[in-house]
């Protein structure tokens, strides 16, 4: 054990049915609940803010004024004389729809021109040369029912990263374990105390498992600042497939310690270790798409940004002063603990006048992804009930007026996709009735002329270009993006894989919007209903997916697709050609799931191949190799004193010569 761990009082015992020797004496520090409806403070540094950037002014202004000119000809289109509250329903439906496509595409773009112009979007310099930091930084594991051997190879390539930079010693594990059941309990004991045995002399690892796990991961860090909070001047929170490099860790906390107003720095992870084909498109959709994004956010929001839960790092004092959640009244889905709390505890450090930031440019900073479709939909399931949520704290909640935009664009993210659902069912319906219902060829006023009906085909068609135009834009970012890395740093197939990896996953994302359009739907209409999303542990491992049950799994996506089809074929051909995506996207939402959960082929993986993939990072690779190492010393076909892999693992250089 590492002689460094003292130990804890029996009053740590008596909360955590782990082992107290595993935990360090505590070092309490107050977290008191917020008062939703506490007033917003001074700034402390320029987090009070409020006011609109130019950036942010300039991209919601064209988003208005694109919106309106599709407001104006959509109505032309529509109108024949006077407007149809059915129109009028889909007049309102599609403008929304639009409204935010437009919103999200224009951001896109002003973060895809930053970056071609080679700006890195920062809104807080991280120091270039790393050197050992003054403060002490815990780094947090929140566990669930999680592998202990991916966490394991990640903690050691982690601090193998810090050792070599001479900064480990600045640095804590902690691993907070939510997990249930005293087997799972005591089998995830072992390991770690394994663990913290192989790190003593390299890194402090200490583990404890909670016996109530209420506010689940909220709670958890709740409990470790309010537990050993005052020992560290700032925490990184880690999920169990995050990564991060030594050197982003250490130019983090330089940081922090530079900047007394900053409460947060958000890294942007990168998406890496995929095996199935939806993680390849999801990695490569991230590497294209994911910078340009990010950039425009940051430009947008400035020191006012949010936070995503993992991969930041944050101040322990700002936290505990600013960010309690307090339960909000009711029942669940919009009562009960905070569920999405991240975006929230970044609003109330906002409301309490700490910055906020973004470092897009942040290399380091890797995550993994869903390996299938139902993984992605039982994720976004909760991130929706978590989201919707947001609208019960922004009634009760006096906030900032960016920290309200954050929480307001989280739930229209979700609330978008039954928007869209509902629009297409009006337009179609709409279509049903100018093909059986009599028109009114004279209105009620006298007319000596009647009013023929007449369909502006020439302005549907400048609508529709249009439309595509604004839904575009990001891939036409992206693929500049691709091909600038192809020619930057050469990798076999150049620009022309570029150009094959646009179009794939533009082709997947067509089919499969419609897919989790539905699926979003649902889950929505079912939160408002009140039905709970639960809580259980991530599938993080790509896994088998027969064939048969994606297409019970799905069957009710096919149902749909099969039920619009007809309606389509009930107006015209034309109609269900232009429905078309959207028609086989659902008829075949069973096979896309089981095909996307197949492992990525050398084609594929060759097509949708990202700069990591073709020059994998070494903490990456080394946390990969480590943590098949780690299962087999669990599974005991790995000799404890056998550790070849530590021996060939490469070197990285020293704080002084790293740049």
């Amino acid at each position: 054990m590492n002689e460094t761990i003292s130990k804890a009082p029996v009053s740590v015992a008596a909360r955590y049915p782990s082992s107290p020797d595993l935990v360090p004496t505590p070092s309490p520090l107050d977290m008191p609940d917020q008062a939703w409806q506490a007033p917003c403070c001074a700034p402390v540094g320029h987090g009070g803010g409020g006011r609109l950037r130019p950036a942010q002014l300039a991209v919601w202004a064209a988003a208005a004024v694109l919106t309106g000119g599709f407001a104006a000809e959509m109505h032309d289109v529509l109108s024949v004389g006077s407007t149809t509250p059915l129109q009028g329903l889909f007049l309102v439906l599609s403008t929304l729809a639009f409204g935010w496509v437009a919103l999200g595409s224009l951001g896109a773009a002003l973060g895809g021109v930053s970056q071609l112009a080679g700006s890195d979007g920062d809104t807080i310099r991280l120091p270039v040369a790393p050197r050992a930091p003054e403060r002490r930084t815990a780094l947090l594991f929140p566990v669930y029912h999680e592998s202990p051997a991916r966490i394991a190879g990640t903690v050691e390539a982690i601090a193998e990263e810090l050792a070599d930079l001479g900064c480990a010693a600045c640095f804590d594990v902690y691993i907070l374990s939510d997990t249930r059941g005293e087997p799972e309990g005591e089998r995830e004991e072992a390991a770690f105390r394994w663990l913290a045995g192989r790190m003593a002399g390299r890194i402090a690892v200490y583990y404890r498992r909670r016996r109530e796990n209420g506010a689940k991961k909220a709670g958890n860090i709740r409990d470790w600042v309010e537990t050993w909070g005052a020992g560290y001047d700032h925490f990184v929170i880690l999920d169990a497939d995050s990564i991060m490099s030594g050197e982003t860790l250490v130019r983090l906390a330089l940081a922090m310690e530079a900047r007394p107003g900053a409460g947060l720095i958000q890294t942007v992870p990168r998406l890496v270790g995929g095996r199935t084909i939806l993680q390849c498109l999801q990695q490569f959709a991230g590497s294209a798409y994911g910078p340009a994004v990010a950039r425009g956010v940051a430009l947008q929001f400035g020191h006012e940004g949010s936070y995503w839960g993992h991969n930041a790092i944050i101040r322990t004092e700002a936290f505990a002063r600013s960010a309690g959640l307090a339960a909000l009244p009711g029942r669940t889905p919009f009562g009960g603990h905070v569920r999405s709390h991240d975006f929230v505890e970044a609003a109330l450090l906002r409301r309490a006048g700490w910055e906020v930031h973004m470092v897009p440019s942040a290399c380091g900073s890797y995550e993994g992804a869903p390996p299938t479709l139902v993984d992605l939909t039982v994720r976004d399931r909760r991130w929706s009930q978590g989201n919707l949520q947001h609208l019960a704290v922004l009634w009760r909640a006096r906030l900032t007026a960016m920290g309200r935009v954050h929480l307001i664009m989280g739930a229209v993210s979700y609330l978008a996709s039954a928007v869209w659902a509902l629009t297409l069912l009006v337009g179609v319906l709409l279509a049903l009735q100018s093909q059986h219902l009599i028109p009114t060829y004279f209105s009620d006023a006298k007319s000596l002329f009647p009013i023929w009906p007449v369909f502006d085909h020439g302005a549907a068609l400048q609508l529709f270009v249009a439309t595509i135009a604004v839904v575009m834009l990001p891939k036409v970012f992206g693929l500049l993006v691709e091909l600038r890395t192809s020619t930057s740093a050469p990798a076999p197939g150049g620009t022309m894989r570029a150009v094959a990896g646009i179009l794939l996953k533009t082709l997947a994302s067509m089919l499969l919007a419609p897919v989790l359009m539905l699926s979003q739907t649902v889950g929505v209409i079912g939160i408002l209903l009140g039905r709970d999303s639960g809580w259980g542990a991530q599938a993080r491992e790509e896994a088998a997916l027969g064939f048969r049950s994606a297409l019970r799994l799905y069957a009710w996506h096919a149902v749909a697709g099969a039920a619009l089809a007809i309606l389509a074929w009930q107006v015209t051909p034309v109609l269900l050609a232009w429905m078309a995506p959207v028609v086989l996207g659902l008829a075949l939402a069973g096979p896309l799931c089981w095909m996307t959960s197949r492992p990525a082929g050398a084609f594929v993986g060759w097509v949708l191949s990202t700069p990591m993939d073709r020059s994998p990072p070494v903490v990456v690779e080394r946390a990969q190799i480590l943590a098949e190492v780690w299962a087999g010393r669990y599974a005991g076909t790995v000799s404890d004193a056998v550790d070849s892999v530590g021996r060939q693992r490469p070197r990285r250089r020293g704080v002084q010569a790293a740049a």
